[in-house]
């Protein structure tokens, strides 16, 4: 779908806006404060900011990115998760067009910033999101077409059944944990979006994402042979939204090269 530039900079805006308040949730879940009160305030001195000095992305280019009143720096997070998820706001309207899909995958887009960003800083998967992204994403049929309830239930017993066993096996061999149970979980709420196809494909592009990743990460931080903790939920994340925008294609190559 074509996007006339109004309403691409609507959808944009609309899109940075909520990831506004995906920075909120991102930094109070985990710390298990409200969302919703009080307003927003500066992390360093607690200042609430007036609603000037909560324009996405803008605000903190005026501001140079410091804190107005006690001028400490403010992390370039929190642009960049409102500019990210203006981009998915775009992103899955240019495919899916004004339609209920859209909504579904775009709010399913936004639950996987928030998960990702508090896993990276905390290597942990809220419970409060994932359980309850379970049940309200498994109304994917409601709003996806080419999905029956029967093709959620599978993805859901898929995508956490998958890393059950991993996490299982890796304890039986190593007898530690290699697989948090938060993993578990949000594959298995990924699984009721994309079915048990896509959950396939999700594990194999997250992993071969995390595996890059840490190679990169090894790289240059020239850490060696030191054993490094790599968050694996924002690679499963990014793994489901490649299935979601580029998965069939990228399918129907792999299988024309057999």
């Amino acid at each position: 779908m074509t996007i006339p530039m109004v309403l691409t900079i609507i959808i944009f805006f609309t899109g940075a806006c909520i990831g506004s308040f995906l920075n909120v949730c991102i930094y109070r879940i985990p710390l298990h404060l409200s969302i919703v009160w009080p307003g927003s305030a500066c992390p360093r001195c607690k200042t609430p900011l007036p609603f000037y000095l909560n324009i996405p992305i803008l605000s903190y280019i005026l501001i140079r990115g410091k804190c107005r009143f006690c001028h400490a720096p403010i992390s370039i997070r929190y642009p960049l998760v409102e500019a990210l998820t203006g981009f998915l706001a775009l992103a899955v309207t240019a495919k899916f067009g004004i339609t209920p899909a859209t909504l579904f995958y775009f709010t399913f887009a936004a639950t996987l910033v928030v998960i990702s960003f508090i896993d990276i800083d905390f290597q942990i998967i809220p419970d409060i999101i994932s359980l309850p992204g379970i049940l309200v994403f498994a109304s994917a049929s409601v709003f996806i077409p080419r999905m029956d309830f029967m093709d959620t239930i599978l993805g859901i017993v898929a995508g956490g059944g998958t890393l059950y066993l991993v996490a299982l096996v890796y304890y039986l061999i190593r007898k530690e944990e290699g697989m948090g149970g938060g993993d578990i979980k949000l594959l298995a709420m990924i699984g009721g979006v994309v079915g048990w196809q896509g959950v396939a494909f999700t594990l194999f592009a997250g992993s071969l994402m995390g595996t890059a990743g840490g190679v990169i990460i090894m790289v240059l931080t020239r850490l060696g042979d030191v054993k490094l903790k790599i968050p694996f939920g924002p690679f499963l994340s990014a793994g489901s939204l490649v299935y979601i925008f580029f998965g069939e294609p990228i399918i129907n190559w792999y299988f024309s090269l057999l």
